[in-house]
């Protein structure tokens, strides 16, 4: 056995006189180990020192590239987390500031006609939830790519498949693509909502729900309509604004047009006035005067703007205070004049008696001519 000092790793220091203690250590202990008789053994000693060595300097020489990557690693994931988390409580704050003013909205005398909470609450959360996942997206994203950054990878073949692989799926998936922006769009213009009478082209009614990809509309008969958001290529939103009832009242021509005039503005008057129709009715009802002269009729149009979607409610109730108005008034309101019953011509009692015939008679030339020949006298 070799008589040589253990000089023993009991400080943290890398390295003891120029060489790592780490060698030292080893250095010591298969010197020890080896046997002074065999000739072989100091040359496999030396070996596994060299060995030893170069592996403790690749060690020293990574260490701090070790070091640099997984702390950079750490701190891509550290930003990302809190930068996600920090955008998604921002957009929640934001969607609670949209519901916050449109319940303020609400509570106006005229705010709470025009702005409906439900419809409000659902395209907030959806622009929320929408909002949310890009910020997701985009965040994790990047930070899975500068983490493969990191490691030295290179990322191009990687995009050129993503970037292919995006194609194919939206080649495959080119509807339900299509039906989510065009929901996503619809919701950000705010062009329908929940409780709206709308005309999309392929069905009509009013919006139950509207979603990313599809809308419900219920039917005039109870039906329900799922309509692709994609499908729609135009929309006629009725409950939005205002909207405006017209009726057309058709008096015969020899009424007295002031007079027919002043019934129908005192019937806009005490209407607008009445209750729940001063609520209802967003401006006075305006006699616009003829809207076509015939021999036997003229017709009076009546226009009022109403609330919107009141517009066929508004028109029945007018039809009902004009027609009793009418009959107060002895004006009459005709579609068209009724013939009368002493105008009637008198039947002749012979149009369904047909023509005798021709034949009828036996000396008429028609009944000789077809009346046979008398057979030979053959007695002579």
């Amino acid at each position: 056995m070799h008589d040589a000092p253990l000089v023993w790793c009991i400080c943290p220091l890398p390295f003891f006189h120029g060489r790592p203690l780490c060698l030292e250590v080893s250095a010591v202990i298969l010197s020890v180990l080896s046997a002074p008789g065999d000739p072989s053994g100091p040359t496999a000693f030396k070996d596994a020192q060299e060995q030893a060595t170069n592996a403790a300097s690749w060690v020293q020489q990574n260490w701090s590239t070790w070091l640099s990557i997984g702390l950079r690693i750490l701190l891509i994931v550290v930003i990302a987390a809190v930068l996600r988390v920090a955008i998604r409580r921002a957009i929640t704050k934001l969607i609670e500031r949209m519901n916050r003013t449109a319940q303020a909205v609400d509570g106006t005398a005229l705010g709470g006609l025009l702005v409906n909470v439900e419809r409000r609450r659902q395209r907030s959360q959806a622009i929320g939830s929408v909002l949310r996942s890009v910020a997701s997206f985009v965040i994790l994203g990047t930070a899975a790519l500068m983490i493969l950054g990191t490691f030295q990878i290179n990322l191009a073949p990687l995009l050129a498949s993503a970037g292919v692989a995006g194609v194919a799926i939206g080649f495959g998936a080119r509807n339900l693509v299509t039906d989510f922006l065009s929901g996503v769009f619809m919701i950000l213009e705010d062009q329908y909502g929940v409780g709206d009478s709308i005309d999309a082209g392929v069905a009509s009614g009013e919006v139950i729900e509207v979603g990313l990809r599809v809308t419900k509309l219920r039917g005039a008969d109870g039906e329900i309509w799922y309509v692709r958001n994609g499908e729609v290529k135009r929309i006629g939103n009725l409950s939005q604004g205002w909207s405006t009832a017209g009726v057309d009242v058709t008096v015969r021509s020899d009424e007295d047009l002031t007079k027919v005039r002043e019934t129908l503005t005192e019937v806009g008057l005490a209407m607008s006035k009445d209750e729940p129709w001063n609520e209802t009715l967003w401006g006075p009802v305006d006699v616009l005067g003829l809207d076509s002269v015939l021999l036997d009729s003229m017709v009076v149009r009546l226009s009022a703007k109403t609330m919107p979607g009141k517009s066929l409610s508004v028109e029945r109730e007018l039809r009902w205070r004009i027609k009793q108005a009418f009959d107060e008034a002895g004006i009459r309101i005709v579609g068209r004049v009724p013939a009368q019953a002493g105008d009637e011509p008198t039947a002749d009692p012979s149009a369904g008696v047909a023509a005798p015939s021709a034949y009828a008679s036996s000396t008429s030339p028609q009944s000789l001519a077809a009346s046979p020949l008398a057979p030979p006298n053959m007695s002579k």
